[in-house]
């Protein structure tokens, strides 16, 4: 009888290591390592940029070579935590918590706004100050939204045909958008008017509605330009920077400056004039003149070469989804992700007005490279959720014999 008991047990023990074996191998299988490589060479390549433009300033601000390095590198260990865990949370859970979302997002843009907690930094309040760490409200924000509309647009498809359907949404856009302006904050404003317009587009907005809503938008745009003198500062150097390039276009021409002396192969790995204080924010905004200056033309192209890799892989994540919520969200964070790209590489190559918007995974920037990480993350979970659940490679075997045994007339089909 011991020796049976014995035998059972160790069958039991091979079965649920057996099992454990199953589980973790459909794990990795279901793993999108595709996107998992390329945000990780995007994320490194950030860390290299970010020393490499920010080398001398920091030595020079802060006495230390390694600051800003320190910072990222910081940002991406514990973004890289958070894709990995937001990887196993099923994206369905942020449906259900969708309105609690979009409460954090008014509620830490409406926090920032507060003195002593919202940390000013050049006529700007758009951080949170928690003494160990700062975290950029918009950031959290522009995720929130996406989630809340995402929720809203599988819930509600076929009002979105009507007007008073994307009411909800505009509204919630709206108020966002002016708490993004009191900080002031015009460049993540017109992301997200953007996003907003991209995610109506897909959750089947009417072509009528996109031109009517359309005019107030570029009304709003020119109000606001109006409204703040450097604005329109900032619109007439960006038509002829050369007429002020000790005022408002000496970015633009630093940046230019640093783009041309590249050429097709660049200066050189570490070897950038441009960042010895010549180019305003050469570790967050413009970056990618100093990636262009050091890899040259060549350099850039293939750094937007990962970023269409990647903005393709959301796509076809988002198409591939097994239901509309995975969709929208998956269109979403591909969105924000392109746009900022997109924004970005126009403002440093003088295609738009300056304006201050860092280039996802490789800006210097922890808290916006760590909501950035986690929202691949997300993406992730989507992906492996598009494939063959786990639950019909792990449990389809054990399934079948219990329904057998049970004489059931037709086998459960899964």
């Amino acid at each position: 009888m011991r020796a049976k008991q014995l035998k059972r047990q160790a069958i039991t023990q091979n079965k649920q290591k057996n099992r454990g074996n199953q589980v973790r191998n459909t794990y990795v299988k279901q793993t999108d390592w595709y996107l998992v490589a390329l945000v990780l060479v995007l994320v490194i390549f950030g860390c290299v940029m970010v020393y490499s433009a920010s080398m001398y300033s920091a030595e020079h601000n802060y006495g230390d070579a390694y600051f800003f390095l320190k910072k990222q590198v910081i940002g991406a260990v514990l973004g890289l935590m958070c894709m990995c865990a937001l990887r196993f949370v099923p994206y369905t859970f942020l449906y259900k918590v969708r309105y609690i979302a979009l409460i954090v997002s008014v509620l830490v843009l409406v926090v920032v706004l507060i003195p002593g907690v919202g940390k000013e930094s050049y006529g700007a309040r758009r951080w949170i100050n928690l003494g160990f760490f700062t975290i950029q409200a918009s950031e959290i924000a522009k995720f929130g939204f996406i989630i809340f509309t995402a929720g809203y647009l599988a819930q509600m498809r076929k009002r979105v045909k009507t007007f008073v359907g994307i009411l909800p949404v505009l509204c919630v856009a709206i108020v966002l958008c002016g708490l993004i302006m009191l900080e002031p904050n015009m460049s993540i404003t017109m992301c997200m008017v953007m996003l907003t317009f991209v995610m109506l587009f897909v959750g089947g907005i009417r072509a009528k509605h996109v031109a009517l809503l359309s005019v107030p938008t570029l009304l709003g745009a020119v109000g606001l330009i109006l409204a703040k003198p450097y604005r329109m500062a900032r619109l007439m150097a960006f038509l002829n920077p050369w007429a002020s390039v000790q005022g408002e276009g000496f970015q633009l021409v630093q940046s230019l400056y640093a783009l041309g002396s590249g050429g097709w192969f660049g200066v050189g790995l570490f070897n950038s004039r441009q960042k010895y204080l010549f180019l305003p924010f050469s570790e967050s905004d413009f970056i990618f003149s100093i990636i262009g200056e050091e890899l040259g033309w060549v350099g850039c192209l293939c750094v937007l070469a990962v970023f269409m890799l990647l903005i393709l892989r959301g796509i076809k994540i988002a198409l591939k989804s097994k239901d509309r919520f995975g969709t929208y969200l998956a269109t979403g964070i591909t969105a924000i992700i392109a746009i900022q790209v997109v924004v970005n590489v126009a403002v440093v190559t003088g295609s738009i007005p300056p304006t201050g918007l860092p280039l996802p995974f490789i800006s210097s920037g922890s808290s916006a490279l760590i909501v950035f990480m986690s929202a691949m993350g997300v993406l992730l979970n989507i992906s492996a959720n598009s494939q063959t659940p786990l639950f019909t490679v792990v449990e389809t075997k054990t399934l079948r014999k219990r329904i057998q045994r049970k004489k059931l007339v037709e086998p459960l089909q899964i």
